[in-house]
């Protein structure tokens, strides 16, 4: 799994699949305070970004990539 869960932030780390989507939601739904760290993300499916918006996740961290990158900032502008 690309997914690393701590107390109050979830860590993205290569690709990150849509098997990645379920357990990103009920781990959100428990923790709606979370913080979303990209930085070492290179490649984000489209059921996991939907989780996070839908969720308002906050994020703390962009990926190094700069084109993932804008296109994330692009899709978490308020």
């Amino acid at each position: 799994m690309a997914l690393v869960f701590h107390d109050k932030r979830v860590v993205f780390s290569g690709a990150v699949s849509v098997e990645d989507a379920e357990p990103l939601l009920a781990w959100l739904l428990d923790k709606p305070a979370a913080r979303v760290d990209f930085k070492a993300c290179t490649q984000l499916h489209p059921a996991s970004l939907q989780v996070l918006l839908a969720a308002g996740a906050q994020v703390a961290a962009w990926p190094a990539d700069a084109a993932l990158a804008g296109w994330l900032k692009s899709a978490f502008k308020p």
